[in-house]
């Protein structure tokens, strides 16, 4: 085995272990998202799972529950798009931007 190729396996080993830190840490994080003016608000972790769901009493109309279903859908799916851009900002920083797609993690 060359120097160069050695070299190189121990830089992928060392990305794998910064990416695998990286991972645990923001599966751990919590994201919130709300809407309505806060009246709905939506917590999700680093994996994208729901991990907590508020309503204000005010939000809900006994009337109009299309109103408070699209609340909820739009505070779960801002608490998503947080989680999600920033795993994909750390993963970038980890991987000088390489922009890596690997199935799998995150």
């Amino acid at each position: 085995m060359s120097r160069q190729f050695g070299n190189l396996i121990k830089q992928a080993q060392a990305l794998q272990e910064k990416m695998m830190r990286l991972q645990a840490e923001l599966e751990a994080r919590e994201f919130e998202g709300q809407s309505g003016g806060g009246m709905v608000k939506a917590v999700v972790n680093g994996k994208l799972m729901l991990l907590s769901l508020r309503i204000e009493k005010e939000a809900i109309t006994p009337d109009d529950p299309e109103m408070l279903e699209d609340l909820v859908l739009a505070a779960i799916k801002s608490a998503q798009e947080k989680a999600g851009n920033t795993i994909k900002e750390e993963m970038n920083k980890i991987t000088g931007g390489m922009g890596l797609n690997i199935p799998g993690l995150f």
